[in-house]
């Protein structure tokens, strides 16, 4: 039964976030959903109707994620949180010798200290359903790429906070989740002027995170093209 299971999805207005929630309410789910791009997120609410609930706002702000907690607190518990939300930083992506300071602090800000405060404020409510996060991850958090050391960077922070998170606490599953490349508005923004359509659309990402919410296996790090087959990456 997937009736009463409640997840809260950030970044759920577009990309994997928006492909995730549309096929999660489809299958019974409550989904809290955030985004910044209020337009778009209500645009999901009407499609969507009762079975998800819009809350536009930022994550790297304190009192947008308190909000969120709040919501999450009236509804008693949380069996799925999704930290999607991502900044990919200046595009042009540019060399770690010439990233700007200032524009590094937002996307850890976005990428790593937004998802572990929203992890803290919703912890209770996650051990009343033995839930499950997944923090969506890149191949740019394990491998070298010019271009993206910031983001990179970023990743692999959260990466390691997911892995901390899954010993300290196993009660619950954590994930860092690696979607592979996707055909979405912020792969398109690191790729400027490219043709991207030849990467797939974020959907064909989706069985692959709901085989992991349904079969919970150990906490780790997974590549979402190798979860059907149980590979940790």
């Amino acid at each position: 039964m997937t009736d009463n299971r409640t997840a809260l999805i950030t970044g759920a207005s577009a990309g994997l976030g928006r492909a995730l929630t549309r096929r999660l309410v489809a299958d019974g789910w409550q989904v809290v959903g955030t985004a910044r791009g209020a337009d778009r997120l209500r645009g999901l609410g009407d499609e969507l109707g009762p079975g998800f609930t819009a809350v536009a706002g930022d994550v790297t702000d304190e009192l947008h994620r308190a909000e969120l907690g709040r919501i999450v607190r009236e509804r008693g518990r949380l069996d799925l949180l999704v930290n999607n939300a991502s900044r990919l930083g200046p595009s042009p992506l540019p060399r770690l010798e010439r990233y700007p300071l200032d524009e590094f602090r937002r996307v850890l800000d976005t990428n790593v200290v937004a998802p572990l405060d929203l992890i803290q404020i919703v912890l209770p409510e996650l051990r009343t359903a033995q839930g499950t996060i997944i923090d969506v991850s890149s191949d740019a958090a394990v491998a070298p790429y010019e271009g993206w050391g910031g983001y990179g960077a970023s990743k692999a922070a959260l990466d390691q906070l997911s892995a901390v998170l899954g010993e300290e606490t196993p009660e619950l599953r954590f994930y860092a989740v690696d979607p592979g490349d996707m055909r979405t508005e912020m792969h398109q923004a690191a790729f400027p002027g490219e043709d991207i359509s030849d990467r797939p659309e974020p959907e064909t990402v989706v069985p692959a995170l709901l085989r992991l919410i349904d079969t919970r296996p150990p906490s780790g790090r997974l590549v979402a093209a190798e979860i059907g087959a149980g590979v940790p990456a």
